[in-house]
């Protein structure tokens, strides 16, 4: 049985509704049912190019990911691509139902197979699993849809599965809906900017110099990697790699005369215009119920994936990266990407390091929150996967 993640027109065209009566059960109407990804693809393969891009969208420059010849130097034999760049295959939004309300990102789920190899392309399968309806402090209620997706590469191999979170959310119009308080932009001293600049410029990247799992000690704290501050050139980036579902003119037009809930009105022109422009305009965050201008969640949650990259060096493998978003990272803000070791194990005749992971910005705020299992190398010469 198939279906399509988009939803039929009703006569309701309210782009501002509340939850009503009936919305968990039709959140849930889905699941189990293989969804079409219609606008979910960014890419179909790892081309070179493509890879590139998502890396530069990151500020991520590992020649392992964007330099043939450097990858072909390595036990790989070949140049791969990160983890998170099945994000540009797959956005892993799986999020049927509910005309009007909201998409904001929750987080996800990430078990990987098999490494990534440049050319490689894929076929994903995507259900919805679960939908549940939560409470909270910024939103009176909204409804949290898990989906699972599957990677399948050229070879029939399963390279990955993901499970997603989205969160359901009323626009901060709606009875109950999202509101954040403003904040401004942050101002910083220079003292403050020459400390960024030193983190950037001694970003850690482990590369060739392998990291044996004897010498990871449990309780110690890797170095962190600093991000931002957060600004509009960040974003243009990272859609450039990283990929959208937004559409422009015809394609636009068309899609907002097909769902007309899905569109907001630009208050400057009173022409209709997506509702995601909230990530780049501030005005239009606040109409949506965020403090300012915002990231998008599966930026922050790649940052993670290139921390961990950074960290294990060429011959590790990132096994798992499991990854919750738990408040909005908005223009000007810095992130800092943290890790801690809290677990070393023999698993499956693997070397395994498992970690917990944190970003805290400027205002010592938690912004995401997640684990990871990697796979080092070990003096014995047993291997990562």
């Amino acid at each position: 049985m198939s279906a399509s993640d988009s939803v039929e027109p009703t006569p309701n065209t309210s782009q501002t509704p509340a939850l009503w009566d009936g919305a968990l059960e039709e959140a849930r109407s889905l699941i189990g049912v293989d969804l079409r990804r219609t606008g979910q693809s960014w890419n179909t393969e790892a081309s070179p190019d493509a890879v590139r891009h998502f890396c530069w969208g990151l500020g991520d420059e590992n020649p392992l990911f964007c330099d043939p010849a450097y990858g072909a130097t390595t036990k790989w034999q070949s140049v791969l691509a990160p983890g998170c760049f099945l994000y540009t295959i797959d956005t892993t939004v799986v999020a049927p139902k509910l005309r009007g309300i909201q998409w904001l990102y929750g987080g996800t789920e990430w078990e990987w197979f098999e490494p990534i190899r440049h050319r490689d392309s894929f076929t994903v399968r995507a259900r919805l699993l679960d939908a549940v309806e939560k409470r909270g402090s910024k939103a009176r209620a909204f409804i949290i849809q898990t989906g699972e997706v599957l990677y399948t590469n050229q070879h029939g191999q399963l390279v990955c599965r993901a499970l997603g979170n989205t969160a359901r959310t009323p626009r901060a119009k709606a009875e109950g809906g999202l509101k954040y308080e403003p904040r401004e932009t942050h101002r910083y001293t220079n003292e403050e900017l020459e400390h960024i600049a030193h983190a950037i410029e001694h970003e850690e990247l482990r590369g060739a110099v392998p990291r044996h799992w004897e010498d990871v000690e449990v309780g110690a704290a890797i170095q962190p990697m600093l991000k931002g501050p957060l600004n509009i050139t960040d974003m243009i980036c990272w859609y450039s790699g990283g990929g959208h579902s937004y559409q422009s003119h015809r394609r636009a037009h068309m899609h907002r005369k097909r769902h007309p809930a899905d569109a907001f009105v630009n208050s400057e022109t009173g022409a209709q215009d997506s509702a995601a422009r909230g990530h780049t305009e501030s005005t239009m965050a606040r109409e949506v119920g965020m403090p300012g201008g915002y990231d998008v969640g599966t930026q922050r949650i790649s940052w993670l994936g290139q921390l961990m990259t950074n960290w294990m060096g060429d011959e590790g493998f990132l096994r798992k990266l499991n990854v919750s978003l738990r408040r909005p990272n908005i223009f000007g803000d810095v992130s800092w990407c943290k890790g801690q070791i809290v677990d070393k194990r023999i698993e499956d005749a693997l070397y395994v390091v498992e970690l917990e992971l944190a970003v805290v910005n400027q205002l010592d705020e938690t912004t995401a929150t997640g684990t990871a299992l990697v796979a080092l190398p070990s003096r014995s010469g047993a291997s990562t996967r």
